[in-house]
């Protein structure tokens, strides 16, 4: 039987995350000089209003992975989209770094109700293991081309308007395509009503978090995220430090935007030939290996091109893996609360990994701050291949029909 409705989702949030993603997060780079001037704050102080931001969306990840196991996604993604709206309105009139700050935590919290942890967790409950990895491709391969078509149409509406009306244009983008999309298709799974009476609810979240498994799952994807963070934020300027023009820094950053979507096809054919685990830990490991090499081959075009390459492989690879890895382990029953708990620490050490490495770098240079991204990749890459084949700690809750 065709899953129409769910289907139907996923083509939503293969917009909505789109939209979201480029709007609430990928614009914030291209606004961060006009910004800065603006308020006469440096780059540094309003670059901290994005890691303020990334670090309140981290605190409602389990309240939010909890109400999406009662109640499903659809009133609590529309509430997310309106909040997102009027924020980025109000993130337009800022004057001072203070109500900056306050604005952007603004939107952190509501992007935890709207962007990837939930939207995939939705997806999630609405499938089945055979169909379930081809929604949640369809949603994150489409999105993978939010920073591709959002951080242009930024810049040009800055340079044609300024920064201000740039983002009432996204707030209005924002709030006409994932508002209703949100509002009108999205809807709960088959089965919430028996999961919001079901008391094995409980007893899910329990049984995970004793698990060896899940501790080894968390220390790679919290690894993984730190090295995905590190390297988006330094990749242009170890480049240039390697003697590249800008231009070309930028644009061999840019491979990993593309890698990301290639990285995530790749993944899903592989997937059906090896098993998952098996193919997520090579992907980490050659990405590990392409940080170490890159300080060796990054002087010539060549040698930076196919480093940045072999560590973009797996760019997009966790938000792929991750909701497969946890559903088929643990099953749906309560997912949400469980990709809750483990999205805290993989959301703060995307907003604390960057930060961190700054700080090496001004010690070390970016000779340790590559060793440490490539350490956190095989790090990743052990934690998936560690107890890969121990069986589930409890029984695993119905799938949707």
């Amino acid at each position: 039987m065709v899953n129409r409705r769910g289907w139907a989702i996923v083509a939503a949030f293969a917009v909505t995350q789109t939209v979201g993603f480029g709007v609430l997060y990928y614009a914030f780079a291209v606004l961060l000089r006009p910004m800065a001037l603006a308020l006469d704050a440096s780059t540094a102080v309003v670059t901290g209003a994005l890691t303020a931001s990334v670090l309140a969306g981290a605190v409602l990840s389990v309240p939010v992975g909890r109400w999406l196991d009662r109640h499903g996604g659809r009133a609590l993604m529309t509430t997310g989209s309106l909040l997102a709206t009027g924020l980025v309105v109000a993130w337009s009139q800022v004057r001072t770094v203070a109500q900056l700050y306050a604005v952007l935590i603004g939107i952190g919290l509501a992007t935890a109700m709207v962007l990837y942890e939930t939207a995939l967790t939705v997806v999630v409950s609405w499938f089945d293991p055979p169909h379930r990895g081809r929604a949640v491709l369809a949603v994150v391969i489409v999105a993978g081309f939010a920073s591709t078509i959002f951080m242009p149409l930024t810049a040009a509406l800055v340079d044609r308007w300024g920064w201000r009306t740039a983002l009432l244009v996204l707030a209005g983008v924002h709030g006409a395509l994932t508002v209703p999309l949100h509002a009108f298709l999205v809807r709960p799974p088959p089965a919430l009503r028996a999961r919001d009476a079901d008391p094995a609810h409980a007893g899910t979240v329990r049984a995970a978090v004793r698990d060896p498994r899940f501790w080894f799952l968390a220390t790679a994807f919290v690894a993984h995220s730190a090295a995905m963070a590190t390297m988006a934020v330094h990749l242009v300027g170890f480049l240039v430090h390697s003697g590249h023009p800008a231009v070309f820094a930028a644009s061999v950053a840019g491979l990993l935007g593309v890698m990301s979507v290639t990285g995530r096809l790749l993944l899903t054919a592989a997937h059906r030939r090896w098993r998952l685990t098996t193919v997520v830990t090579v992907v980490f490991a050659v990405q590990g290996a392409g940080a170490f090499v890159l300080p060796l081959v990054a002087a010539s075009p060549a040698g930076a091109a196919v480093g940045v390459t072999a560590f973009g492989i797996g760019f997009g690879v966790a938000s792929l893996a991750r909701p497969q890895l946890l559903a088929d382990r643990y099953g749906t029953l309560a997912y949400g609360t469980i990709n809750g708990i483990l999205a805290t620490p993989v959301t703060v050490s995307r907003a604390v990994a960057p930060a961190a490495a700054a700080g090496l770098l001004g010690v070390c240079g970016y000779g340790a701050v590559l060793a440490g991204v490539g350490a956190a990749c095989l790090v990743a890459a052990v934690g998936i291949a560690a107890r890969a084949g121990t069986p589930p700690p409890v029984a695993r809750s119905a799938e949707p029909r």
